[in-house]
């Protein structure tokens, strides 16, 4: 039986990968800050803060065929002593980035697009203050160029929605459930609508996740996580409105913006086309599109979970 470390798992998307871990009959634990418990023999939780002193307890004794760390590092200096120590406790470790690493230079995307940090230089307080396209890079590029070493395998999975956040463009959370109940139109950008959505149902991210582990082959490699659906953000809208009741109106940037939700992450993502060409993952798990869940069914699924 394979075990496996998933930190910071019980979130959105860490709970699909152990979900698939544990079908696939693996030893599960997770680190995480939610109270849960497991009715699973093969799964465990631990509730704690994941920092570096604590992994370096909690692993002095252990050992991991995979480690799976969802924790998200605003410093590459931050995540370095964490990345050595992860490495040298299992066979192979996945670094969680992000598909917002990509600039908007390449449609579809592929795991060798341009990257923001290496295309973006005339905004300087983008820079200087973005706290997570941009570390997650230097990250990235710290695996690459400085870790020295090998054990690794990164993932850069589009936003992954579940009963935890509902999204669209950079509504999210509870906001369209809310929206729902109360009869609220909730304003969207117009120049978002007839973009690519860089979005999937979590249960999708999760299963191509853990079937990237136990593979040497995936060493050193990069994999955007997506099953590939490549809907837009108003095919998406159409489905909340449809499985909702919700109401959205689409209006321009400007208004949108001053709803408060505007920044880097409508600049610099949303408003960019993300189609994705999965095929460098599709090849790497073995998977196709039979195993995949559609994104109105992924919403119905998590709808079902809170009851709506």
């Amino acid at each position: 039986m394979k075990k496996v470390l998933l930190i910071a798992g019980g979130g959105t998307l860490g709970r699909y990968t152990a979900k698939e871990l544990l079908r696939k009959d693996c030893a599960v634990d997770v680190i995480c800050l939610e109270d849960y418990t497991s009715d699973n023999p093969n799964l465990r939780y631990y509730q704690a803060n994941a920092d570096l002193k604590y992994l370096t307890a909690f692993l002095k004794d252990n050992y991991y065929d995979g480690i799976v760390n969802f924790i998200h590092y605003t410093s590459v200096d931050d995540y370095k002593p964490v990345h050595k120590l992860l490495c040298s406790k299992t066979d192979q470790l996945i670094f969680l980035s992000s598909y917002r690493v990509y600039a908007d230079l390449q449609h579809p995307i592929t795991e060798t697009a341009p990257l923001l940090a290496d295309v973006v230089k005339d905004d300087e307080e983008f820079l200087k203050t973005e706290n997570y396209a941009l570390p997650k890079a230097g990250c990235e590029k710290y695996l690459r160029e400085e870790s020295g070493t090998k054990n690794w395998t990164i993932v850069r999975p589009v936003i992954s929605f579940s009963d935890k956040r509902f999204d669209l463009v950079t509504v999210s959370g509870q906001e369209i459930i809310d929206a729902a109940k109360s009869g609220k139109t909730i304003l969207l950008p117009k120049a978002a609508k007839n973009l690519t959505a860089g979005l999937d149902w979590a249960g999708n991210s999760g299963k191509l996740i853990a079937n990237l582990l136990f593979k040497k082959e995936c060493f050193g490699e990069a994999y955007t996580v997506s099953s590939g659906q490549n809907l837009t953000w108003g095919e998406v809208a159409d489905i909340y409105t449809r499985l909702t009741g919700v109401k959205f109106r689409w209006a321009e940037t400007e208004e949108y913006v001053n709803t408060g939700h505007g920044g880097y992450i409508l600049i610099y993502d949303r408003l960019y086309d993300r189609a994705v060409d999965h095929t460098k993952i599709l090849m790497a798990t073995g998977l196709n599109k039979d195993d995949f869940t559609s994104v109105e069914e992924g919403i119905k699924i998590e709808l079902n979970h809170i009851g709506f």
